[in-house]
């Protein structure tokens, strides 16, 4: 499972890409050498950009610069979600940016997308039904409204977080990624069975201790932490499916009940219990 330069192609008549991609059955570790803004509603999916790998509930509102190898938003997820996807060459408006003095907190918005970066709150509601209301503009309108996406965005000060620490371009990254790859796709087939870091080493033709020490340098957690993370991220879904806390617990791999309301806590903040109560009204209503 390489990673993949993924070909991008705006619409006709269009400086731009706007589509809604289905994808979830696919591990697309990818890159492209466009911009890309990210919006999709479901119950809990993975983001990975770069180096960083996290959770989301409900939805998540994502800003990736170009050649930043990422994972598709909708993989491995088993309930009903939307996406949107908008993809743009870095000199879509010509050398506009850089002459255009009302456009100069966009540009700032782009250069700091090379972290990645994350909208949430009032935000990310109000620009992800503006852009799931682009499919029904004309081409022109479509522009005026995804500067206006840009603007907002450019314009947020306290519902953005800056996904990698550091620059994670392709280039950087390439040959790790290959091999990351791999280790993503057996944790993922693996993480109900007890995922055996000592297999997944010998996958990759590194002894266990270079394995773990490479595994860390990579993904800033360890092996096991990485596993039990993506386990809550399953955890989450399988919960607002209308699971017990019971069945989720032996079906994300764990043998204890009381180590997964633990485990859950640590990565949540909140019990098994108290996280589907909290969003069942949501998805049910």
């Amino acid at each position: 499972m390489k990673i993949q330069l993924e070909k991008v192609v705006p619409g006709e008549g269009q400086s731009f890409r706007l589509f809604s991609p289905s994808l979830r059955d696919h591990f697309y570790w990818h890159y492209h050498p466009e911009y890309e803004l990210v919006y999709v509603e479901a119950t809990a999916g993975i983001r990975h950009v770069g180096l960083h790998v996290s959770s989301y509930i409900e939805s998540d509102l994502v800003l990736i610069g170009p050649n930043i190898p990422h994972l598709n938003f909708d993989y491995g997820l088993q309930t009903e979600y939307h996406q949107v996807v908008v993809q743009l060459k870095t000199d879509f408006l010509g050398d506009a940016l850089l002459h255009t003095p009302e456009l100069s907190g966009v540009e700032r918005l782009f250069a700091r997308a090379a972290f990645g970066l994350s909208f949430g709150g009032a935000v990310k509601a109000r620009v992800g039904a503006e852009l799931k209301a682009m499919f029904s503009l004309g081409h022109f309108d479509q522009l005026v409204a995804l500067l206006r996406v840009f603007h907002q965005l450019a314009e947020e000060k306290g519902d953005v977080v800056q996904l990698n620490e550091e620059y994670t371009g392709v280039k950087s990254m390439l040959a790790d990624k290959v091999r990351m790859s791999s280790v993503y796709e057996y944790i993922h087939r693996r993480y109900d069975r007890s995922p055996d870091v000592n297999e997944i080493a010998a996958q990759v033709h590194l002894s266990t201790a270079a394995f773990c020490r490479y595994f860390k340098r990579q993904t800033r957690m360890t092996f096991t932490d990485f596993v039990n993370q993506y386990r809550i991220g399953q955890a989450k879904t399988l919960l607002l499916q209308g699971r017990s806390v019971t069945e989720v617990t032996f079906d994300v791999g764990l043998e204890s009940l009381s180590y997964f309301n633990k485990l859950f806590r640590r990565h949540e903040g909140l019990n098994p219990s108290d996280f589907k109560r909290r969003y069942r009204d949501h998805f049910t209503g």
